[in-house]
Formats: structure tokens, C-alpha cells, sequence
């Protein structure tokens, strides 16, 4: 028993989980700089909690990578039913922080359900295309059932309101959708739908202030002491950064208090401050690869349903990283999603590190079982 375990170690893919750590050591090394100095204690000590946050993580993120595929796959609506009735009861009784109901309190147990739900919709959607088929090009009528799927939590989530993770389960089911291969008609048509639905959204869907984040976006010297403020903030840090950076514990924007939530929304403008221009590219550059690894898996697995699975955990990863990084650089509107492994947070790092988990079983899967 102890060769057969000692195999297993030999051949288990630990590529996901060095890539990710890679970043995480940037991020936790990164939190601590930016919030060691502030006077809020609880602030100056996020970089200890974060790190026993991602340890959990990690932990769980590896015992789920021990669970094989054909028990996620037989499982996967399960999962989804679950995860549609926690958000039933945020929006219920939920506990509420800074305007939104996002949290179920559970004693000292604190979960952020609509997080988890990135990876339940991944599932559920991986299982119905696999099943349905998987041959042929998809027109809209075989779109409707996953949109759906998508749809439920993302308007769910929309309503609590976390625009921009209703977004990311949107994008989620795009990326999926188009990797399940689409007719070019179709194509065009979810194009418009979308336009239609953008503009519907704006006039109907938005709070006030969510509306003026687009504006400033629009016109970013229209309220530069109000809701273009954050936006305005960033942009100094990133370009006071320069080529190499003002160097470690260095960020003026973060010590002085000008970067609002450079612990989570903005922690790559204060990495940008400190490491300049290359910095940021190391910074990227393991992204990437971290992304190239996910497409590597999707196209070395045979199972339609892995393949997907593997897509799916990818456009989380990047659709995270691109708005995120966008949005610090102004070429996005602010829409308060995390950096992958950088930001601040439990349930987004117990997220990532399911999606980890999940990826890691999958390759697994190829050599082990």
C-alpha cells in the first residue's frame, strides 16, 4: 500500500497548485505591504488571515483532486440545486455589509454562496453539453436550457446586488458555450441579444451608483472627488510605478490612505507602485501560463465533460484577471471583482482553489484511475 501511495505522489500533478502558490506568495507579500502600516489593526493584520484562509484553501482544493471525474459528473445538478438554494436564502436572510446582501452567518462560519456558485454553474452546464449533442453545432435553440442554468444565479446574484459576479457566471456560460462550438448565425445573434441586453441593463438593471461608475468610466474627469475618485487613485499608483517600481512597503497611494480597497478591488495598483512595469509582467506572465495549463488540459483529455470542466475553471481564472487589471488601468469600468490569489478574501480564494482542485483531479484522472 505504501508503493501504491508513493505512485501516486510520483505522478500527481502539482503544476496547478505551484503555479497558483507562485501568485499567492506575490499576493500575500503584496497584502502585506499595502495594509501594514494602516492604524486599523484588524486591516494591518489581513496578510496573517489571508494566509490561513489560503491554506484551507489549498487543503480543500487537494482533497477534491483525489475526487474523480465520474463523481463530479454524477453529482453536478446536485451540486447546482444546492447552490441555487443558498442564494435563495442570501437574498433571505442573508446578512447584509456595505449595501448588498452577500453573506450566510452561520455562528463564526461566514460564506459568500454566490462565489461557490462560479464553479457550481461550470459543473452543471459541463454535464448538460456533454450529454447533449456533442457532435454538432449548437444553434440557439439548443442555448436555451443552459441559459438558463446561467441566467437563475446570475440574476440571483445581480439582485443582491454583485453585478460583477452575475457578470463573470454570464461570461462564464459565453466562453463554455463557444468552446462547445456555436454556428456562426447563432454567434451573431447572441451578439446582438447581448448589446440589447447591455443596453436594457444600464437603464433598468443598474443602481445609481452603479451607473456612475460607467459614466466616470465614460468621462473620467466628470467627479473625480466622487465616483470617479477610486478610478482616478489607481491610475496615479500604476503610473507613479513607472518602469521598476518605487520598491517593497513603498506604495505612497497605500500608506497615505488615497487607494481605497488596495486590500482587495485595487491590489494591482499597489503592486504595480512598488514593482513598476516588469513587475507586472512576471506578475502576467504566471498568469498566463497558469491559463495556457488550463487550455493544455482541456485539449489532453478524451471526456467532453472534463474538457469543458477544464474551460470553464479557465475563463474564471482570466475573466477575473483581465476585468480586474482593466478596470485598475481604466480601460474597464470598476465592477469590484478580486485578482485571482492577490485580492483579500476566503470565499473567492476557496473558489480558486476548488477550480484548482478540480482541474488537478482532472489530469489525474489521465494517468491514475
Amino acid at each position: 500500500m505504501q508503493f501504491a501511495f508513493l505512485q501516486i505522489l510520483k505522478k500527481y500533478d502539482t503544476s496547478f497548485f505551484i503555479i497558483a502558490s507562485a501568485i499567492f506568495l506575490i499576493g500575500i507579500l503584496n497584502l502585506y505591504s499595502g495594509t501594514h502600516m494602516d492604524s486599523n489593526m484588524t486591516l494591518a493584520n489581513l496578510y496573517k488571515r489571508q494566509l490561513i484562509l489560503y491554506l484551507f484553501a489549498i487543503l480543500v482544493g487537494l482533497l477534491i483532486s483525489f475526487i474523480r471525474p465520474k463523481a463530479l459528473y454524477r453529482y453536478s445538478y446536485a451540486i447546482y440545486i444546492f447552490n441555487i438554494i443558498l442564494l435563495a436564502l442570501v437574498l433571505w436572510v442573508g446578512d447584509k455589509g456595505m449595501g448588498a446582501k452577500r453573506w450566510l452567518v452561520m455562528g463564526p462560519i461566514r460564506i459568500q454562496p454566490s462565489e461557490l456558485m462560479k464553479i457550481s454553474v461550470i459543473l452543471a452546464l459541463a454535464r448538460w453539453y456533454s450529454g447533449h449533442g456533442s457532435g454538432t453545432p449548437l444553434n440557439l435553440k439548443g442555448l436555451i436550457i443552459p441559459f438558463i442554468m446561467a441566467a437563475i444565479p446570475a440574476i440571483m446574484i445581480i439582485i443582491e446586488p454583485d453585478l460583477g459576479t452575475g457578470l463573470i457566471i454570464l461570461i462564464a456560460f459565453a466562453v463554455i458555450s463557444f468552446y462547445r462550438n456555436l454556428k456562426l448565425k447563432t454567434m451573431a445573434i447572441l451578439f446582438i441579444l447581448a448589446l440589447v441586453g447591455g443596453t436594457t441593463m444600464y437603464n433598468f438593471g443598474l443602481e445609481e451608483y452603479q451607473r456612475k461608475r460607467i459614466v466616470s468610466f465614460l468621462d473620467p474627469a466628470a467627479d473625480l472627488k466622487g465616483s470617479g475618485y477610486n478610478a482616478h487613485q489607481s491610475k496615479i499608483a500604476i503610473g507613479s510605478g513607472q518602469l521598476f517600481g518605487k520598491g517593497f512597503k513603498k506604495s505612497s497611494q497605500a500608506s497615505l490612505n488615497y487607494l481605497p480597497e488596495n486590500h482587495t478591488d485595487f491590489v494591482f495598483s499597489v503592486f504595480n507602485e512598488e514593482h513598476g512595469f516588469f513587475g507586472s509582467l512576471v506578475l502576467i506572465i504566471l498568469y498566463i501560463v497558469l491559463f495556457f495549463r488550463f487550455i493544455w488540459l482541456s485539449s489532453a483529455v478524451v471526456n467532453l465533460y472534463e474538457s469543458i470542466i477544464a474551460i470553464g475553471i479557465m475563463s474564471l481564472f482570466f475573466s477575473h484577471t483581465i476585468i480586474n487589471i482593466s478596470m485598475t488601468i481604466g480601460l474597464l469600468p470598476i465592477v469590484g471583482l478580486p485578482l485571482p490569489l492577490m485580492s483579500y478574501g476566503g470565499s473567492n480564494l476557496l473558489t480558486f482553489g476548488i477550480g484548482l482542485g478540480m482541474a488537478t483531479g482532472i489530469s489525474n484522472s489521465r494517468i491514475l484511475f
